[in-house]
């Protein structure tokens, strides 16, 4: 889901370190005038937010030609889209559908009502980008130019204004358009955003104790609540924990006037907004769980999972399961979640925890100025900023399973991380030559040079019978069923050797009125309830197993007959279909 070129970097970071040692001032009068427009146009601080937002946004729109909106295939990438379709049809939740048995898939909940189980904020913005952009894409494409934008106005609290847009500018390059979380439905630039308010709202409050900045902060909060609720809490506590520190530290609290003016102008304004945000999001859970202090994905663990979510809890008991798929699903789980829990298992996580921390956040090009990290660490400039962020960090590895918008929040102190290291860098010389000088700036120079790269990297097609292939196929056979007459159901049915983590069964918000249904194949007897319900479609059978995913004209007594396969859905006709 984050590929990069690692040896093409390493390439690159070899040759700008060579050149350095040989001609450190190649150049530097090419440089130097960029560095006066960039600073030029730093100076203006509102110009420098909009300008990362408006370049991630025009960025992503320019390899649209190369890269096109994704297709899904990962099963939370649905399970956000359900929720996505359900806020677009303006419900919160969907009801129990009648057929429910047939139509179970993961990361979706059917009791008390039919929904995501995750937090509703990537669902809100999708719903947005259905219904004002025609798809839900565009909301994901908005977030990532709002990320961008947050991260330049959190830097701009913690550094000088021409380094702030100079970091700011790292996701815009990088992370923040060449990656999953601009590139699939999944999330994390709206976790990053609300970290980013948060973090960059912190030193503003405690120098001008401003109603606006304490408003900004709750709003960060806010969106980390309803996005990674645990992982938002602990940098919301870090938070807190420095803000408590530097107003005990400049003796402000023990001034009745001063503590005065911090509970009405900081104090309030955050009581306030976190509980007109805390009513909406216990009103959703509610809609969705009957229960405003229950999680839908509380619901959905109970529901389905065995293993749990941190080291130290206990397993969940075994479940009875109507479908073997997710049985297996939930046993590789477990499994993970066994082995997780001994020494080895928990050094062996927390390594690949750091491990793909460090390639989606750093890689070999921004690992240069992380050599000077030691020096940036030892700075009272971003010192509790770091700390905020290790505290978070921390938190996430406590967690067994991991991905990189776990750790979304603490984005901009990766981000604030690089940029403090490399101030450091560009003072060191060597011999009276200015080796780091040389380097820094060859670090943004090769951050450009790699955008084909990356776009190569996104464009390349997934390999035939890989994991993500799966996205095309579906998109296929999804599109050939779309074009034909009438509602279709497809009875999904897999081999004895299936892979759990290769699905095809979702469905939209409503699901009876859906052109396409997608449902378990249980066997004749069980299939029967299903066809007597949906009576009026024309129905499928798909194999996915196959080489080729293909579907066959369903009937009870003959199943081989001519086939639509995803080679030629797109290709064929509604009139080619011999059904």
């Amino acid at each position: 889901m984050f590929e990069h070129n690692i040896g093409l970097e390493a390439l690159m970071v070899s040759i700008a370190l060579l050149l350095a040692l040989v001609y450190p001032r190649l150049g530097a009068t090419w440089f130097a005038k960029a560095e006066h427009l960039l600073a030029a146009v730093a100076r203006r601080r509102t110009l420098s937010v909009l300008l990362c937002g408006f370049s991630a946004l025009a960025m992503r729109l320019a390899i649209l030609p190369w890269v096109p909106i994704p297709h899904p295939y990962v099963n939370d990438e649905f399970s956000f889209l359900l929720a996505g379709d359900t806020f677009a049809h303006g419900r919160l939740a969907n009801p129990t559908p009648a057929m429910w048995v047939h139509l179970e898939t993961f990361h979706v909940i059917f009791h008390p009502t039919y929904a995501s189980m995750y937090p509703p904020l990537q669902g809100l913005v999708l719903a947005f980008g259905q219904v004002v952009f025609g798809h839900p894409f565009w909301g994901v494409w908005l977030s990532a130019g709002l990320m961008c934008a947050a991260i330049c106005w959190m830097l701009q609290a913690w550094f000088p204004p021409s380094w702030a847009l100079l970091g700011a500018m790292s996701p815009v390059l990088r992370f923040g358009v060449f990656s999953y979380w601009d590139n699939s439905y999944w999330g994390g630039a709206l976790a990053a955003t609300g970290g980013a308010l948060v973090l960059g709202a912190l030193p503003r409050i405690v120098r001008h104790r401003r109603l606006r900045d304490a408003i900004v902060m709750a709003i960060g909060i806010a969106m980390l609540a309803n996005t990674r609720p645990y992982e938002g809490l602990v940098l919301t506590i870090a938070a807190v924990g420095c803000l408590i520190f530097w107003i005990a530290k400049n003796g402000m609290a023990t001034r009745k006037v001063a503590a005065g003016m911090w509970v009405r102008q900081t104090v309030l304004p955050v009581v306030l907004v976190l509980g007109l945000a805390g009513a909406a999001t216990g009103y959703y859970f509610w809609k969705v769980t009957g229960n405003p202090l229950r999680m839908p994905q509380q619901v959905n663990r109970e529901t389905y999972a065995v293993a749990r979510y941190f080291y130290w809890q206990t397993a969940y008991p075994e479940h009875e399961y109507h479908h073997e798929e997710i049985r297996d699903f939930y046993g590789l789980e477990a499994q993970e979640f066994e082995q997780s829990r001994t020494i080895t298992g928990v050094l062996r996580q927390t390594a690949k925890k750091i491990g793909m921390t460090w390639v989606f956040y750093f890689s070999p090009l921004l690992t240069v100025p992380l050599c000077w990290s030691f020096w940036a660490l030892r700075d009272k400039r971003i010192r509790l900023l770091m700390l905020a962020g290790a505290a978070a960090f921390v938190g996430s590895t406590l967690i067994i399973f991991f991905n990189m918008h776990y750790v979304a929040p603490i984005v901009s102190v990766a981000v604030a991380l690089v940029v403090q290291s490399m101030r450091h860098l560009r003072l060191w010389s060597w011999d009276g030559r200015p080796l780091g000088l040389f380097l820094a700036r060859a670090v943004v120079l090769i951050c450009v040079l790699l955008i084909p790269v990356q776009v190569r990297i996104l464009a390349t097609p997934p390999t035939p019978g890989g994991f993500a292939a799966i996205a095309p196929n579906r998109a296929a056979i999804e599109a050939q069923l779309t074009a034909l007459p009438g509602p279709q159901l497809v009875l999904v049915r897999y081999d004895t050797n299936h892979d759990p983590l290769r699905d095809w069964v979702y469905n939209r918000a409503d699901i009876d009125r859906a052109k396409i249904v997608w449902a378990r194949d249980m066997g004749p007897d069980r299939n029967q309830e299903l066809l007597r319900y949906y009576k009026d479609r024309c129905v499928w059978l798909l194999d996915p197993d196959a080489n080729m995913p293909h579907l066959s004209s369903f009937s009870e007594s003959i199943h081989s007959t001519p086939r639509v396969t995803a080679a030629n859905a797109e290709s064929a006709t509604p009139e080619g279909v011999d059904r």
